[in-house]
């Protein structure tokens, strides 16, 4: 191209495909690119209107070459959603940073040969003309005059994949980590498969055609915008675009920002209003800034409100529709965009605050993404992987392949009531994977997992049976099911576990779902305990056990002992008594003289969002110590976890309950904790701990210490105790 081809911020072009085009849609596409020109010159609203879109020029591209324009762009994936679907060879086209192939000199290439020049000129964004302007009217004019309304719905007459264009502000680093913290908090909330998130610097927003192709424009800088941007956001808005004000100072329609210190960066009780005008109430983190009308404005807003509740009512959320087209933004100056481990939160107490109102600040800002358009829906379901058979010792290796060859059918299977594990050397593309078959890999020597490391594993299993052979998967359907067919029938020195990075349909107690995304240790540990023995006549303790030992697993790493992890009577582990982070799942079966039990665990370690995570109370501890403290991965947590189960389990098979409860006192959140038998009208009890077999113990006020247990009808196994009947 003789050094014409430029890509903008130093990108190097790593393919240039020609597209050979008829002679007819050559004509076609010159045409329609001149009268375009003359419409710009002489604009007419009502011709603008009914002209059609442009010819895809996809649609005249044969399939090999389809295949070549639909390679995904390096950052984000782009889709289509709703009626504006874009055809696959659409996608990837100049979409790296929203950076199209440009031309430096286009009048110049204009005199080239078109069999060359032709299917480049039109993916230039010198060719795509920019939204004709009136300054000297008013921006309600303008919406008039360029987009008279269309069932109040923006077309996308480009085709193009939705794009979500995060504007921060100038260049800077500062720019950058905040584009990073938006674009986070915004991937969990929408489907990346349908929506392609890009920075949209200053430069591209004042020089580029973005507004073709942007399904939502978001601003997120306290930085004054300049005059000509934002002339060309509200020309965005005048067809009907959308716009999402994070904590900025962009505003219109006669509101106003004003400054009020008292609320700068500080944790402040909102209320917020929905479209079906239901109310969610959350603690948020104020900009310092509240939205008031102009004198005299009398706006017309939408349903979207959010107040805080003090005297003044203060307002910090407002959705403000804009022209006839559909257009419309919700301002916020309340930081959605930052977790609650932001900097800018400074005390324990405002980050205990908002963690527990996180979820809800999710609620709320997929509330807003609906309004403007967006789906939240929930995202594809991730495709099965094999499982990976995995050793932490040599010596264990040949045994178990010894066992494996006696007790798999002639196909390689060993078949259970939920499952069949097909067990072959290498998995092959021609191999199927369903939650009812899974093939088993044998052949590791190779095996490498960016969410498993067996070495680490290896270095912090300090076990003499229990976790030595692993089942591992990338994403399986749950870990409860995966030892079903081998947990009767593997000899028990072995020490079966099986570990997934993710987990499509996880238990919780009952019929709870149990979410498992990445970031989340998922195991299931096979132990056996005879019956005839301290735990094996007393086997509702091994809950307990399992939740101490992920907590004990955590403090008893030196440094990490004020990490404030505990756990919650029966089975689950808690940030403080403020907040779940994981949970125990235990199923036992009795054969004969021996309980093979199956001990489900789920505790989040690197997953901050919605809830909470380990990694979160160590940052929080850091900043409020000082401190430098380092992360925790699951891998490393999975084999501590273990390790201290067998301890906890060797203690509780000699001395029985009392070697392990002041351990477990020590951790627990019911000290004194006071609650209601059978009900919310019923008598007020305080906790006093647990008895012989590991029901709570509780003191009736003027009466004696009682066993109690859950109804097992409740969600919280805290609410609706009971006293059993006594027989």
């Amino acid at each position: 191209m003789e050094d014409r081809l430029q890509i903008a911020n130093g990108l190097i072009p790593q393919r240039i495909v020609s597209v050979h085009l008829q002679d007819s849609t050559l004509k076609e596409l010159k045409d329609q690119a001149l009268n375009k020109q003359a419409q710009i010159l002489q604009p007419n609203p009502e011709s603008s209107v009914e002209s059609k879109p442009e010819l895809d020029i996809m649609e005249h591209v044969g399939q090999d070459d389809l295949k070549v324009f639909g390679a995904e762009p390096t950052q984000g994936r782009g889709g289509a959603s709703g009626s504006e679907a874009a055809g696959e060879g659409d996608r990837g086209v100049g979409s790296i940073e929203l950076c199209h192939l440009h031309l430096s000199s286009c009048h110049e290439c204009l005199e080239l040969e078109n069999s060359t020049i032709e299917s480049v000129k039109f993916a230039s964004a010198e060719n795509i003309p920019d939204l004709p302007y009136d300054y000297s009217g008013s921006l309600e004019s303008i919406a008039d005059d360029v987009c008279p309304e269309r069932e109040g719905r923006r077309v996308n007459i480009t085709g193009k994949a939705p794009n979500i264009l995060l504007y921060v502000g100038s260049d800077s680093p500062e720019a950058q980590g905040r584009f990073q913290q938006v674009r986070d908090v915004l991937a969990d909330c929408v489907d990346t498969d349908s929506y392609t998130l890009y920075h949209l610097p200053e430069d591209s927003a004042l020089r580029d055609p973005w507004s073709d192709n942007c399904l939502l424009l978001v601003i997120a800088t306290r930085e004054s915008i300049p005059e000509d941007l934002s002339r060309k956001f509200m020309a965005y808005l005048s067809q009907g675009g959308k716009v999402l004000g994070l904590s900025s100072s962009f505003t219109f329609a006669g509101f106003q920002v004003m400054s009020k210190g008292t609320l700068q960066e500080t944790v402040q009780n909102l209320v917020f209003s929905g479209a079906d005008q239901s109310q969610v109430e959350l603690s948020v983190l104020s900009s310092g800034y509240v939205y008031e009308e102009g004198p005299g404005e009398q706006l017309s807003l939408g349903k979207l409100q959010g107040r805080l509740e003090n005297e003044d009512k203060d307002r910090l959320i407002v959705q403000v529709p804009f022209g006839t087209c559909g257009g419309e933004a919700v301002l916020c100056q309340v930081h959605l965009e930052l977790p609650p481990s932001s900097s800018l939160v400074q005390t324990q107490e405002d980050f205990n605050l908002l963690k527990s109102s996180n979820m809800r600040r999710y609620e709320v800002l997929k509330e807003i993404l609906r309004t403007l358009g967006l789906s939240c829906d929930v995202k594809q379901v991730p495709a099965l992987t094999p499982l990976y058979l995995l050793s932490t010792a040599e010596e264990i290796r040949d045994p178990l392949m010894q066992w494996l060859r006696k007790h798999v059918n002639p196909e390689g299977v060993i078949q259970s009531s939920k499952l069949s594990l097909k067990f072959v050397s290498s998995c092959t593309s021609e191999i199927e994977i369903t939650p009812s078959a899974i093939p088993v890999v044998t052949d590791t020597e190779g095996f490498s997992s960016e969410n498993f490391s067996l070495e680490i594993y290896r270095q912090n299993l300090q076990t003499k049976q229990l976790g030595k052979v692993i089942l591992f998967a990338e994403v399986t359907p749950t870990t409860m099911d995966l030892l079903d067919g081998l947990m009767f029938e593997m000899p028990q020195e072995m020490g079966l576990i099986a570990i997934a990075a993710r987990q499509t349909q996880g238990k919780g107690r009952g019929r709870n779902a149990w979410l498992s995304p990445v970031g989340c240790a998922l195991s299931t540990l096979l132990i056996s305990i005879p019956l005839r023995s301290q735990l094996g006549q007393r086997i509702p303790f091994v809950q307990h056990l399992m939740s101490l030992a992920v907590v004990e697993a955590v403090r008893s790493i030196p440094e990490y002992q004020d990490i404030n992890l505990r756990v919650k009577w029966p089975n689950d582990i808690y940030y403080s008594d403020l907040m779940k982070l994981g949970g125990v799942l235990v199923n036992s079966t009795l054969m004969g003289e021996t309980f093979y039990i199956l001990i489900g665990c789920g505790f989040n370690v690197t997953n901050s969002n919605p809830t909470i995570c380990i990694n979160d109370l160590i940052a929080e501890y850091n900043k409020q110590h000082g401190a430098d403290l380092k992360p925790l991965r699951a891998d490393c947590l999975i084999a501590r976890t273990v390790t201290v189960l067998e301890k906890l389990i060797d203690t509780f098979q000699d001395k029985g309950p009392n070697g392990i409860l002041p351990l477990y006192y020590k951790y627990w959140v019911h000290s004194a904790q006071q609650v209601r038998l059978g009900g919310t009208e019923g008598p007020m009890v305080s906790i006093v701990g647990l008895d012989d077999s590991g029901f709570l113990l509780v003191h009736q006020e003027g009466g004696e210490v009682v066993t109690v247990h859950p109804d097992g009808n409740s969600f919280d196994m805290l609410r609706n105790l009971i006293i059993p009947t006594q027989r």
